[in-house]
């Protein structure tokens, strides 16, 4: 087997170059989201997406056209599948929010990767560190539980 096959996890952090460090890291992830609340499962899928646009920023820095499109891709579906998915519409305001927000960035992670557009991918980052700061900050009253 190639050993950049195991160079990253499924979030994109470096797990190690041998086959062993690569069934660690998904042994691990397997067993975090196995195991984890609906907030903890969020918060994994809120670091993901953060993961999947810095290795999209630097693919895109070093002209590495494929992995930026499967990072890319990665942010979208985290988005558009996991946390837009996710949301309960009939539950106020803010979800019906929070959906047109997910919607926006789904639409300029699109465009991010037609146009090799970094400033697209630094616009996403920055739209969705509130939401991830304000998730965060519950963690508290949600263990609390």
């Amino acid at each position: 087997m190639h050993a950049s096959r195991f160079a990253t996890s499924p979030f994109g952090r470096s797990a190690g170059t041998t086959p062993a460090a690569h069934a660690y890291a998904s042994l691990a992830v397997e067993t975090g989201v196995s195991g984890a609340s609906p907030h903890r499962l969020v918060t994994l899928l809120l670091d993901a997406y953060v993961d999947a646009i810095a290795q999209a920023k630097g693919a895109l820095h070093s002209q590495q056209v494929e992995l930026k499109c499967r990072a890319i891709g990665r942010a979208a579906r985290i988005v558009d599948e996991g946390l837009k998915a996710s949301l309960d519409l009939t539950s106020g305001p803010l979800a019906a929010d929070l959906a047109a927000l997910y919607a926006y960035i789904t639409t300029r992670l699109t465009q991010a990767n037609l146009r090799n557009d970094a400033a697209a991918l630094d616009e996403c980052l920055a739209l969705m560190q509130p939401v991830r700061e304000a998730w965060a900050s519950i963690a508290p009253q949600v263990d609390a539980r």
